[in-house]
C-alpha cells in the first residue's frame, strides 16, 4: 500500500524527534533534532516536527513551522505525512525510536531522507550486519545467530566464556548481557528473544581488557565528509551511554587510527551512507574489530560537534536535503583542546539498585566539559556530575577486585599516599598494597565480625571515607553480596563511588596532578 504516489509539497520536511526521555533516549537527540530543523528552515523549507515530550526544545512553539505533539507510532506518523505531503522524512536525528520506523515507513512508500531504509536495516539487523562484515573481510568478534540453544552451546564451547548476547533493533542495549555461565546464558537468551521477537539474537565472543573506540561521522553517498574518533576510558563491557568518553582520543596507536578510518570508509561506501552514522570498535594491540554500526546520530554527536566546533548535524541535514555544504580541510580535525564526557547516574533515587555498570545502559544524563589538558577536562566533567575531590581529613577506601584490577590501581594508590591521603582497604587489597610498599589500613568485610578490624559498613555509616573504589571481583554469591553492600552503602550515604578500575585510576591521578584551585573556568569561545 502506498500513501501517495507523489509528494507535492517539495518545500516541507518532517523531522521525527526523540520521544519521551528514558534511558537510551536523551537530551542529546533533542539537540540533533533542533539543529536539523534549524538547518531545514535556513534552507527555506517548512519544518514539521513530530515529538511528544514537553521537556524538549524541539517542542517549543517557535522552534519549527508546525509541531505535531503526538506519539511516534507508525499510524500517527503516516496520518501526519498523509496530511502534510512533505518532500521527505528525517529519521536519523532522534535516536533509536524514529530509526526503528524507517523500514516500516519505507514499506508504505514514504520517502526517507538520507540513507536508504534497506541499508539502515542491513546495519541494524545484527545477523545481516555481521554477514556483511564477513563478506567485506572486516574483522569482528566471533558470532552466531540464534537458531537453537544446542548451536549456541556448541559455539560457546569453541570460543569460551564470557559471551555477549545482543538482540537487534533495541534501545540502550536493552536485554544485552554478558554471560559467564550456561545458567546465565539460558536466562539472558530467553530475555533477548522476548525483547526482539521478529529478529535474530546474536551471541558473540566477549573480549576482555579491550579498548572501545567510537567513530562518529557524516557521509555523502558513501563518502565520509566529517568524522570524530573518541575513546572510552573504561574497557569494553560498559555501554557507550555510561562510559566516560575522551575526545580527541589520547591513548590509541597512530596505526590504529589509520585503520579505523580506512574500515569506516569501506563500511560507509558499502552501505551508501548519506547522513549521520556511528561505528563502535574494539582495539587490543594491533587487533581491531567492529562491534556495531548505527546509521543515525549517536548521543556523542553534540559532544564531538562542540569540541571540534563543527556542527555535524547541520552538515548531515544539508546532505540529506541535497543542499550545498562546506567540506572541511584536514587541519579542522587536528585540535589542541580536550573534551571529556562523563555520565550522570540516579542510583540514589533507585532503591536497592546495584550501581555496577554493564553492557545495558544505566545513566540518566551526561556532562561534557573541556580543558587544555586531559586531567583538567576529566576533573571538570566528573565534578560537574557530582563527584568531589576528596578531603585529606577523611580516608579513601579501596576494594580492588581481582589480581589485574589490584595491579592496575597500584600507581593510583602510590599517588594517593604521596599526596598525603590515608588509604583503607579490604583484606586482600590491603595485603597487596602493603606488600608493594603502599601503606593501607585493613578493614573487615560487611559479613565479618572481627574485633581486630573495623567493619567497613560502620565506617561508611560514620562517613569516614570521602571516596570509595569497589571493583567487583567475580560472580560468587559472597563476593556479589559483600560488594553490593559496600556499593549501596556508598550511594545511600552520598559518598563518591567508582566501580571501574580504569576510571578510578584516571580520576585519582588527575586530582593528584591538578588541584581544584588550578582548574580554569573558561567559556567555549575561549578554547582555540
Amino acid at each position: 500500500m502506498c500513501i501517495r504516489d507523489s509528494y507535492k509539497n517539495e518545500k516541507s520536511v518532517v523531522v521525527l524527534g526523540s520521544g519521551a526521555y528514558r534511558i537510551g533516549s536523551s537530551v542529546e537527540f533533542d539537540w540533533c533534532s533542533v539543529n536539523a530543523v534549524n538547518t531545514a528552515r535556513k534552507l527555506g523549507y517548512k519544518s514539521i516536527m513530530i515529538n511528544y515530550n514537553p521537556e524538549t526544545v524541539s517542542t517549543d512553539y517557535d522552534m519549527c513551522d508546525r509541531l505535531y505533539f503526538d506519539e511516534l507510532s507508525l499510524e500517527r506518523v503516516l496520518d501526519i505525512i498523509d496530511l502534510e505531503q512533505p518532500k521527505g522524512v528525517v529519521v536519523s536525528v532522534g535516536g533509536q525510536i524514529p530509526n526503528n520506523l524507517a523500514m516500516r515507513l519505507h514499506n508504505y512508500g514514504v520517502p526517507i531522507l538520507g540513507t536508504s531504509p534497506t541499508d539502515i536495516d542491513r546495519a541494524e539487523n545484527r545477523d545481516k550486519f555481521s554477514a556483511m562484515l564477513d563478506r567485506l573481510g572486516i574483522d569482528q568478534p566471533a558470532w552466531r545467530a540464534l537458531t537453537s540453544f544446542d548451536d549456541i552451546k556448541e559455539f560457546v564451547e569453541q570460543v569460551g566464556f564470557p559471551v555477549l548476547v545482543r538482540p537487534s533493533y533495541v534501545l540502550s542495549g536493552a536485554a544485552m548481557n554478558v554471560c559467564y555461565s550456561y545458567d546465565e546464558l539460558e536466562r539472558f537468551l530467553a530475555m533477548a528473544t522476548e525483547v526482539s521477537k521478529e529478529f535474530p539474537v546474536v551471541v558473540s565472543q566477549f573480549m576482555q581488557e579491550t579498548k572501545e573506540i567510537e567513530f562518529d561521522a557524516v557521509a555523502d553517498k558513501g563518502e565520509v565528509i566529517e568524522y570524530a574518533i573518541s575513546e572510552h576510558i573504561e574497557y569494553a563491557g560498559v555501554h557507550s551511554g555510561d562510559a566516560t568518553m575522551v575526545f580527541p582520543a589520547q591513548n590509541i596507536y597512530f596505526s590504529t587510527i589509520r585503520r579505523i578510518k580506512k574500515i569506516s570508509r569501506r563500511i560507509a561506501k558499502e552501505l551508501n551512507i548519506s547522513g549521520p552514522f556511528n561505528i563502535q570498535y574494539l582495539a587490543k594491540g594491533s587487533d581491531i574489530k567492529v562491534i556495531e554500526c548505527n546509521l543515525r546520530a549517536s548521543r556523542s554527536f553534540p559532544f564531538v560537534s562542540k569540541i571540534l566546533k563543527r556542527n555535524f548535524i547541520e552538515t548531515a541535514t544539508r546532505i540529506m536535503l541535497d543542499a550545498p555544504y562546506q567540506k572541511p580541510d584536514k587541519s579542522a580535525f587536528d585540535i589542541d583542546r580536550m573534551g571529556v564526557k562523563a555520565s550522570q547516574f540516579s542510583f540514589a533515587r533507585l532503591q536497592n539498585a546495584d550501581p555496577v555498570l554493564g553492557v545495558d545502559m544505566s545513566s540518566t544524563g551526561e556532562v561534557g566539559c573541556m580543558g587544555d589538558t586531559f586531567e583538567e577536562a576529566l576533573l571538570n566533567s566528573l565534578i560537574a556530575t557530582g563527584y568531589k575531590i576528596p578531603s585529606k581529613d577523611k580516608g579513601i577506601m579501596l576494594s580492588s577486585g581481582g589480581a589485574k584490577e589490584k595491579a592496575s590501581l597500584l600507581d593510583a594508590a602510590q599517588a594517593l599516599v604521596k599526596n598525603g591521603y590515608t588509604i583503607y582497604a579490604t583484606a586482600g587489597t590491603a595485603k597487596f598494597l602493603n606488600d608493594n610498599n603502599v601503606k593501607a589500613t585493613a578493614v573487615g568485610w560487611p559479613d565479618e565480625d572481627q574485633k581486630d578490624l573495623p567493619n567497613v559498613m560502620q565506617m561508611i555509616a560514620d562517613h569516614k571515607f570521602d571516596l570509595i573504589v569497589n571493583i567487583p571481583k567475580n560472580h560468587t554469591k559472597r563476593e556479589l553480596t559483600n560488594g553490593y553492600r559496600i556499593r549501596r552503602g556508598a550511594i545511600d550515604h552520598n559518598i563518591p563511588l567508582f566501580t571501574n578500575a580504569r576510571l578510578a585510576s584516571a580520576f585519582i591521578e588527575a586530582f593528584c596532578t591538578l588541584s581544584q584551585d588550578q582548574l580554569q573556568i573558561k567559556s567555549w569561545q575561549e578554547y582555540e
